[in-house]
């Protein structure tokens, strides 16, 4: 007998097939490392069950219909822009200055304390979760994570630190200024836990990064060098990946938006250009 996940993804793609339709279902998830049920969107493409999905998780997933995400995903499908057929997973955020974090350092404020959980909740309860009920690739290169803000920052860290899970990361207006002591004027640049730990690692992982912030993402420049912080510190870890031998365009890409803000309006702009990307 055929599994019930297989029965019900084959009976909607056979309803949807011919409008090439995005099939979105919710899912109320309970995590024993978070200790809280976690809303899970799913964007599935309508095609057989026995076809191979790339993957890609959003952190934030409540913002994605700001963003327009699914009549968008579902032009790109039809349109067959995004090189083959991609589901996607938005994550509602749960308590997003605990859970968004960096996993190995919390901030100078003890903030990012749940960001450890929130990795094990990724890797031993959803994907396992994922790969039993869908047929998603395994290859790390096919799957990505990504996140706007907070969930940009913890995306980058949770790539990162887990290559073999994930091969792309995807950081949208990132809070890359995530740091494990306080600010200090007379060296506004330091202890920023990100650049700290790519400045300091010997061996790179094989994940592949897409980056974006906005012109107007906010006003500070903490180290008057007229460029906003959300630029600069994107700027200055594409530095650093370079000088750690990563290459611009194929290991790591970043588009600025003239005029964007931070919102989810403004990532909707270029949602679909990190799923073509990847």
């Amino acid at each position: 007998m055929l599994p019930i996940p297989y029965v019900r993804q084959l009976l909607g793609s056979l309803l949807s097939r011919r409008r090439r339709k995005i099939i979105q279902t919710a899912y109320l998830m309970p995590s024993k490392y978070l200790e809280r049920d976690v809303m899970v969107d799913i964007y599935r493409p309508a095609v057989p069950p026995w076809r191979l999905l790339s993957l890609a998780i959003f952190n934030d997933g409540q913002d994605l219909p700001r963003m327009d995400f699914k009549p968008q995903l579902e032009a790109a499908y039809q349109s067959n822009s995004l090189g083959g057929p991609i589901m996607c997973i938005g994550l509602h955020a749960g308590d997003r200055l605990r859970e968004y974090g960096t996993a190995g350092r919390k901030d100078y404020q003890g903030r990012g304390d749940l960001a450890p959980a929130y990795e094990q909740f990724l890797l031993e309860e959803l994907i396992p979760w994922v790969e039993r009920n869908f047929n998603v690739y395994k290859l790390p290169a096919r799957r990505a994570i990504a996140g706007f803000s907070l969930g940009g920052l913890n995306a980058f860290d949770v790539a990162w630190r887990n290559p073999g899970e994930f091969g792309v990361g995807g950081v949208f207006s990132g809070a890359l200024w995530w740091r494990y002591k306080a600010f200090r004027a007379e060296d506004p640049d330091a202890h920023r836990v990100v650049h700290d730990y790519v400045a300091k690692a010997k061996k790179i992982p094989k994940v592949r990064y897409w980056f974006m912030a906005g012109t107007e993402d906010e006003k500070e420049d903490r180290n008057h060098n007229g460029i906003i912080d959300a630029i600069d510190d994107t700027l200055q870890l594409l530095a650093l990946l370079t000088a750690k031998g990563k290459e611009d365009e194929k290991d790591f890409t970043y588009v600025e938006v003239e005029g964007g803000k931070h919102e989810p309006e403004t990532w909707g702009k270029v949602v679909m250009d990190f799923l073509r990307w990847m």
